[in-house]
């Protein structure tokens, strides 16, 4: 049964996230601080976290940033849940690795479509590549155990991060608009805007480029998007 991690601290939605969870045959575990997120993570294992922004003590934010950290969590999807609608939290959780966002008050069904969606691409990653192995300029991928290497060093990235980089990889000197790749990567479940593309495009670019301000892999064309450059 899939796991679902639900941290809150408002004890009533996540009550109400859970039971709407628990009727779609999803398993859901509790959470209502940052630390207690991170210890239910290492020990139950969840399938998603969804986690909300503002926990006192430790923020979101920083339970975030700290599973994108570790090896061992950093591919978990991640819905961060957020009470303010400005652009600039969404970027916030965006940046430090959240793979989606929901703003409070949220539409229940809503949610659970985002679960949904978020697990279902996670799943078919898997089937995005007939080819095994791609390596350009110090940058090396193993597609079916999702080992990314850069310059030798290994890097942790997120389920979007790893999506992201398989489908530029898999298309070389092909230039794709925001919208094109909202439509390739993230398909018809969509609930993120253009501007989330660049957010998850300068965060791979942090894990991927020796110059994250002059890359070398994934280049921006301007007025149009972005490609990866020409490997032949």
């Amino acid at each position: 049964m899939t796991k679902i991690l639900i941290t809150d601290d408002e004890k009533d939605i996540v009550e109400l996230i859970s039971y709407n969870l628990g009727k779609e045959g999803f398993s859901v575990s509790k959470a209502y601080d940052g630390e207690a997120a991170l210890r239910l993570v290492k020990t139950q294992k969840p399938d998603l976290l969804i986690l909300d922004l503002m926990l006192p003590e430790m923020s979101g934010i920083d339970v975030c940033k700290a599973l994108r950290n570790n090896p061992d969590t950093a591919s978990l999807p991640i819905i961060m849940v957020t009470a303010k609608a400005e652009e600039t939290d969404k970027i916030i959780g965006l940046e430090m690795g959240a793979d989606d966002y929901i703003t409070k008050p949220f539409s229940v069904k809503e949610l659970v479509a985002r679960v949904r969606a978020m697990l279902r691409r996670s799943r078919d990653d898997s089937k995005q590549s007939a080819k095994e192995k791609f390596s350009y300029r110090g940058l090396q991928i193993d597609y079916t155990s999702y080992t990314v290497t850069a310059d030798g060093k290994k890097v942790t990235l997120s389920p979007t991060e790893i999506k992201l980089l398989f489908f530029f990889t898999q298309h070389p000197g092909r230039v794709y608009s925001r919208d094109q790749i909202l439509d390739y990567v993230w398909g018809d479940d969509t609930f993120v805007t253009p501007r989330a593309v660049d957010v998850h495009i300068k965060r791979l670019r942090s894990q991927i480029e020796k110059d994250a301000d002059n890359p070398q892999y994934i280049i921006t064309v301007r007025g149009i998007g972005y490609k990866f450059v020409e490997t032949k």
